[in-house]
């Protein structure tokens, strides 16, 4: 069975943060590597990068990314 899984969050260093879940070292996110990167948002602050993950994970942030998302 194919399942996809798309992770959302946020990090100032997302090259680390990406080698981070494709070697396993994150347990809730281990099952499903290995991740490639296919969005990215900048934001000033980290209030404001909080604010739009939280509305990413959200069921319309969801569809919303799903048409941002070209393979």
């Amino acid at each position: 069975m194919i399942r996809e899984w798309v992770y959302i969050g946020m990090t100032s260093d997302i090259e680390r943060r990406i080698v981070e879940h494709n070697s396993g070292k994150n347990k809730g996110t281990k099952p499903y590597a290995p991740f490639k990167l296919v969005y990215t948002e900048d934001h000033p602050d980290r209030i404001s990068a909080r604010k739009r993950e939280k509305y990413l994970k959200t069921a319309s942030g969801k569809r919303w990314l799903k048409y941002q998302i070209v393979d």
